[in-house]
């Protein structure tokens, strides 16, 4: 029997491009439909980027779990304290980089998932990192 394929995890850029239909959604939508994780940290980041522009985090996440997304079709993950260590370790290989501790934390759950990182940061593929990153959409010229 065929071992099952490890859901991806979503960082929040991802989530956004996803909801906002940008370039990079139709990715993020087959993720999904596969089934996909997010981590906390970067929940708690698309939903502050979201209230930036006016929308009430509550609502958001109502209208998510609603539409079968939070906790159905995206398992929402803790952020554990291994994931905290993991993210640690990440910062000296990623501060030049500008890579925020969100952006770690996704990589510390995709780690410790043994999982592919889905994010529209072209920044991570140039780390070097020995983690699964696929960029969702081009690079701008």
């Amino acid at each position: 029997m065929p071992e099952a394929a490890v859901p991806p995890v979503l960082d929040a850029s991802a989530l956004l491009a996803y909801l906002a239909n940008e370039p990079g959604a139709e990715i993020v939508a087959d993720a999904i439909a596969g089934g996909a994780a997010i981590c906390t940290v970067n929940l708690a980041e698309a939903l502050s980027t979201l209230a930036t522009h006016g929308k009430d985090p509550v609502e958001t996440v109502s209208e998510l779990t609603e539409r079968g997304l939070l906790n159905g079709a995206i398992t929402v993950e803790p952020f554990t304290t291994a994931d905290a260590i993991e993210a640690a370790r990440l910062r000296p290989l990623t501060r030049t980089s500008g890579l925020s501790l969100a952006d770690r934390a996704c990589l510390a759950v995709a780690h410790r998932l043994a999982a592919t990182a889905l994010t529209a940061d072209h920044a991570w593929t140039d780390l070097g990192l020995d983690l699964n990153i696929r960029v969702i959409r081009d690079r701008k010229p």
